[in-house]
């Protein structure tokens, strides 16, 4: 148990400020709280290796996203509401995985007060 505890202190959380590293283990409630604690920030950046980015996004009552020059993986954390993919709609809830291709028309609609995803890209 020792050895395990002296390892996690290598690896990037949400606890810290530290945004860069070799390995990560972000707990939900931990980014959560990390995006609530600065007043009007709806996205913060968590984790980055390589060109991998890894962020939680909260928008509140209206998602006011552009399409973005990279490929984009959504997991939701907690919440629902409807995903528009630039030709249709369809509802997501906790625990989906959504994909947003580079270059494409996307947001989040009708979603819940709680609502917050993992953003990767």
């Amino acid at each position: 148990m020792k050895k395990e505890a002296l390892a996690e202190a290598d690896v990037v959380s949400a606890a810290t400020d530290q945004l860069h590293g070799e390995k990560a283990h972000i707990r939900a409630a931990d980014a959560l709280r990390k995006l609530e604690t600065v007043y009007g920030v709806r996205s913060v950046s968590l984790f980055e290796h390589g060109s991998l980015q890894v962020k939680m996004y909260a928008p509140r009552f209206r998602d006011s996203q552009t399409p973005h020059s990279r490929d984009e993986i959504y997991v939701v954390a907690r919440g629902g509401g409807v995903f528009f993919d630039g030709t249709s709609r369809w509802r997501f809830q906790t625990g989906d995985l959504i994909f947003a291709p580079a270059g494409s028309e996307h947001r989040f609609e009708d979603f819940t007060n709680d609502f917050a995803v993992w953003v990767m890209f």
